[in-house]
């Protein structure tokens, strides 16, 4: 998987779980690992990618663009 081919957060995701229980299970040989840790990398990277603009949208930066809801109600007034 190269990071362009991960569409979505769910997409990574699930590429996380799925790589966490091959890991877990003990069913990945060792010539295995290492591909798979760098697959998990690109997968958490993206999901982490995501959270962020989340966060940041949560945090109030996208309302920084002027458009304040409540200063309309009060020119109403």
């Amino acid at each position: 998987m190269t990071q362009g081919a991960i569409t979505s957060y769910r997409e990574a995701y699930a590429t996380l779980a799925r790589i966490a229980g091959e890991l877990e299970s003990g069913d990945a040989d060792l010539d295995r690992v290492l591909p798979l840790l760098e697959e998990a990398r690109i997968a958490y990277a993206a999901c982490r990618e995501r959270l962020e603009a989340v966060r940041s949208v949560l945090a109030g930066d996208w309302a920084d663009d002027g458009d304040d809801p409540d200063e309309d109600e009060e020119d109403d007034e």
